[in-house]
């Protein structure tokens, strides 16, 4: 199977499994009166409604350079990224907001927590393998849409196990309004995670700097070459495009060493940036040498 399927039927089970649980956790919801429950109903139909732009965003990504798009379509799954980050922070608000109705304008309620733990229970398990099999995709093939839904669904892991905690304790007490409290902290939970998600994409799409670590990694490989061959280099830029990375440096020859020799050696950089940061789009600009080196300030 190659990667460009295998990254679209991962979005498709992720697609499903959301589906499937968004149903049973509205029907748990509503069947035990769990303001905790709809919450996390309304937190998988961000999942859900993630997963779709997840779908599109691999499916266009995917697609090869054309004239409209001459440096390829994988800013499409930045973009899928940051509005996914904004439905979660969305998610995140409306579930406090239902959450303090309860608390402070003192509704009646009571809690049948026995549909809403078996409920719960399904939906860890089955976010968990789904999870795992989204980050191995995301990882094999560099997609940030991918991992970020892996993201989400990782959230809903960690946020069905509290509202499961919580639903046994309100049935071993009897004490429900434990239920809203547990909603409010699943609700500042998933919006950690979805202004986390929302801030790395958004560096993306406006074109930001890849991590230090990168950027250390690619001067290191540099500074291998750095003797009578390569006399140093001016500048690296380097920037996140989707699955792939964007890589500039201009790096300084002797003045004498012949463009053949320069082009070897620029290929065999290239090729060793390939092989420690995964898949991306490098350019190297040589330069003779003027007798300055000005390094890249990390």
């Amino acid at each position: 199977m190659n990667i460009i399927t295998e990254k679209k039927l991962a979005a498709g089970l992720s697609i499903t499994s959301n589906a499937i649980i968004i149903i049973l956790k509205f029907i748990a919801g509503v069947i035990s009166g769990s303001i905790s429950i709809i919450s996390e109903a309304i937190h998988s139909l961000s999942d859900f409604l993630a997963s779709v732009l997840t779908f599109f965003a691999v499916m266009k990504s995917s697609e090869p350079a054309d004239e409209t798009h001459p440096f390829g379509h994988g800013k499409y799954e930045d973009m899928s990224g940051f509005i996914e980050g904004g439905l979660i922070i969305f998610a995140a608000f409306y579930i406090i907001y239902e959450a303090f109705k309860k608390l402070f304008f003192h509704y009646t309620f009571e809690v049948d927590t026995t549909p809403g733990i078996a409920v719960m229970l399904f939906a860890v398990i089955a976010n968990f393998f789904v999870s795992r099999y989204l980050f191995k995709v995301a990882k094999k093939s560099n997609s940030i849409s991918l991992f970020a839904d892996g993201e989400h669904l990782r959230t809903d892991i960690y946020s069905s196990l509290g509202v499961m905690t919580g639903l046994i304790l309100i049935k071993i007490t009897g004490i429900d309004i434990l239920d809203p409290i547990i909603a409010i902290l699943v609700a500042l939970f998933i919006l950690k995670a979805g202004f986390s998600i929302a801030k790395e994409t958004l560096n993306n799409l406006l074109d930001g700097s890849l991590p230090y670590e990168d950027l250390k990694l690619i001067e290191e490989i540099i500074s291998s070459y750095d003797n009578e061959c390569v006399k140093g280099y001016k500048n690296i830029k380097a920037r996140r495009c989707g699955p792939s990375k964007d890589i500039e440096i201009t790096m300084l020859f002797p003045n004498d060493m012949t463009i053949s020799e320069c082009h070897k050696i620029c290929d065999e950089i290239e090729e060793l940036i390939s092989q420690k940061l995964g898949h991306a789009t490098i350019m190297i600009h040589a330069e003779p040498d003027n007798c300055h080196k000005t390094n890249y300030k990390l």
